[in-house]
């Protein structure tokens, strides 16, 4: 269990990393791909918020102990996108693009439940 945590943190880093460093870089591919903002600063800020939370998984991947609290605090960061990206979809205000976001954070969401339960057993 602790090497899968140790993956699966590194492939959430990984895709928390491209998310929020990629409309820093360059606005105009984000854009390009996720639709036209009329608010730039709110993508960026949405990107710097994510920061903290990559610095939590590279936690994750590189202490082995165990830390419920960090692990709910990327919980809810999941919870919250997820819920964003969805009611803003169904909403028709964001693309479609952000659908696929949403599942990646359900798919993170439902394998820091399933650690947790895991760990707890032990």
């Amino acid at each position: 269990m602790m090497q899968n945590r140790k993956i699966f943190s590194f492939a959430q880093l990984l895709y928390y990393l491209l998310t929020a460093i990629w409309p820093l870089v360059h606005m105009e591919s984000f854009m390009a791909v996720t639709g036209y903002k009329t608010d730039v600063w709110l993508v960026k800020t949405v990107g710097v918020l994510l920061l903290p939370y990559c610095l939590l998984l590279t936690y994750l991947i590189f202490n082995l102990k165990r830390n419920v609290i960090i692990v709910m605090t990327i919980m809810m960061c999941c919870l919250g996108l997820a819920m964003i990206d969805f009611y803003y979809y169904f909403s028709n205000v964001i693309k479609w693009v952000y659908l696929i976001d949403g599942f990646f954070q359900v798919l993170f969401l439902a394998y820091w439940i399933f650690y947790i339960i895991r760990t707890e057993k032990r």
